[in-house]
């Protein structure tokens, strides 16, 4: 708290005293915003401790930088964002804190069981699935909640994690396959339907097909448990750095890639390949 507490005092000087921090606004901050989000999402994926740790920090900064704007203006401060949360965690998590805990000063997570079992809005959550379906129902009763399932998932989330989170949202309402292994069926269907489209070069129905087959394969990956957007990622850092292996090797004989043929960068792919096996 010390540490926060010191954090704090040193935004508040930078915003009275440094000419860049005076002149911030929410509209200009927004794209350093989405920048140091993206930044630790890098640091994330590649489980560099340091820089997680250092882009921790940086996405901190943002969220009291807006905070302190707001408190400027008198419309809230960081206190009452903390306090918001607070609430919200507690209420969304009947199963730890006691509905009377919500304002206490210091509320203590204890292990609820109702009193009447047959409370619905009480009952007893002991696995993950349990506890994310209780969260999307609890989030459609509160007064400043989404007014539908589907209206939590924010309009400008890049269109794979959205297509991963619209599934998810309706999975905790019941809509999904009963059987996981069902939705091959479903991959295979729209990958018909793909091949048919794009066979008669029909450009706008073949990229409406290829919708379709890119959420159904989403689909089978969370059914699978698989984190889509990080095995995509996976996969784009796999390929610049078997691609990076031959165009470094086209710069060391002197020959640019334009030059070289299908099959001599095949050869230095299959030789990148093996050096990621050998480093494993």
């Amino acid at each position: 708290m010390q540490a926060f507490g010191r954090f704090l005092d040193v935004l508040d000087a930078l915003r009275a005293n440094c000419p860049w921090d005076k002149k911030q606004t929410n509209e200009s901050l927004r794209p350093n915003t989405i920048e140091e989000t993206y930044e630790l999402c890098d640091a994330l994926i590649k489980n560099d401790v340091h820089d997680i740790c250092k882009e921790l920090g940086d996405v901190l900064l943002h969220i009291c930088f807006y905070a302190k704007i707001a408190e400027e203006k008198a419309q809230f401060d960081m206190a009452d964002v903390c306090n918001a949360l607070t609430r919200k965690m507690i209420t969304r998590h009947p199963h730890v804190y006691h509905p009377s805990q919500i304002d206490a000063e210091d509320p203590k997570p204890l292990p609820y069981v109702p009193e009447n079992e047959s409370d619905s809005s009480q009952t007893k959550v002991t696995t993950v699935s349990q506890v994310l379906e209780n969260w999307e129902q609890i989030k459609l009763k509160e007064k400043d909640g989404n007014e539908s399932v589907l209206s939590g998932v924010p309009e400008a989330l890049p269109s794979l994690i959205k297509a991963y989170r619209i599934q998810d949202k309706a999975r905790n309402v019941g809509f999904d396959w009963e059987q996981k292994e069902d939705v091959w069926k479903k991959v295979r269907e729209e990958l018909d339907e793909l091949e048919v489209e794009l066979r008669k070069e029909d450009k706008e129905n073949s990229t409406k097909e290829l919708g379709d087959f890119l959420f159904s394969v989403i689909n089978a990956a969370r059914l699978y448990k698989l984190n889509p957007d990080n095995a995509l990622e996976m996969t784009n850092r796999k390929f610049i750095n078997r691609f990076n292996y031959i165009e470094a090797h086209s710069i060391k004989i002197g020959k640019p890639l334009k030059d070289m043929s299908l099959e001599e960068m095949d050869k230095l792919w299959n030789e990148a390949k093996k050096e990621e096996m050998r480093e494993i």
